[in-house]
């Protein structure tokens, strides 16, 4: 079985600047390709699970949402890195509009995506990471049996903030950035 860092897209790889409806909108976050080279060197698959509610909210449709994510991958090949499968939930549970407003467990924190991503490659979610800037996104790895860690990139210096005493004690690790959680997993190796 593989091991994995499934990894969050905005705020983890790249700047969040909102909904990415152009592909020329993409910065990476310094150090993030370079980060994800030394996982995948040390055997890391490196699957992308990306909560994309832009096209639940109309704000774009998924054909746009599947080329912007088709230029994100060649934006990471060309950069000399990339993802092993893209995987997304479209919906909105709250301000979705027509088939996309709903509760599904696609959708982060639910981690549906984490376990088709396993399925798909092979992977052993006990021996696992979750990486990612929102409390959402380390209570799907916690759901699918992962170690989660949390970064201060993107949105994640205010969830940190808000973190219960509680869920504090689930995150694995606090990162400064991606190339500081790369650190820490090849550490616990």
């Amino acid at each position: 079985m593989n091991r994995a860092v499934f990894l969050d897209r905005d705020g983890t790889i790249n700047e969040d600047v909102g909904y990415i409806a152009d592909p020329r909108c993409f910065e990476l976050i310094p150090g993030a390709v370079a980060a994800m080279n030394r996982l995948r060197a040390a055997g890391f698959c490196l699957p992308l699970i990306t909560n994309q509610a832009g096209v639940g909210r109309g704000l774009m449709t998924e054909e746009q949402l599947i080329r912007v994510l088709d230029a994100f991958q060649e934006l990471l090949r060309h950069e000399g890195t990339a993802v092993d499968g893209v995987y997304y939930c479209p919906h909105d549970p709250e301000q979705g509009v027509g088939a996309y407003q709903r509760a599904c467990d696609c959708r982060k924190p639910g981690h549906a995506l984490l376990t088709r991503a396993a399925q798909d490659f092979a992977i052993d979610l006990d021996r696992s990471y979750m990486i990612g800037d929102h409390w959402s996104d380390a209570e799907a790895g916690l759901r699918a049996g992962c170690r989660v860690v949390l970064l201060r990139t993107g949105h994640g210096p205010h969830e940190i903030e808000k973190l219960t005493a509680a869920q504090r004690s689930q995150v694995n690790y606090i990162a400064d950035d991606l190339s500081d959680a790369a650190n820490w997993v090849l550490e616990q190796d």
